[in-house]
């Protein structure tokens, strides 16, 4: 399960969706602006404020860490 917490104004959001779908990965997209309960989600499981935060399968990705997606969902 791979879920995305981004917000629609984030380039680097915008970046690591395309970067997803281009290699048909299904995610779940969180957007933390609207959604005050995600956000505090987003925050416990990373530490983080800012976005993208991924979690792939309970590990955490804080930005758009393309070597270690790749490496988490065995992809090239």
């Amino acid at each position: 399960m791979v879920k995305v917490y981004s917000t629609p104004t984030c380039p680097y959001c915008v970046t690591l969706k395309n970067f997803l779908k281009e290699r048909n990965i299904q995610f779940e997209d969180i957007d933390v602006s609207q959604n005050e309960i995600a956000q505090k989600e987003m925050i416990e499981k990373s530490g983080q404020y800012g976005v993208p935060v991924v979690d792939i399968d309970g590990e955490i990705i804080i930005g758009f860490d393309q070597d270690k997606i790749k490496k988490l969902l065995k992809i090239e």
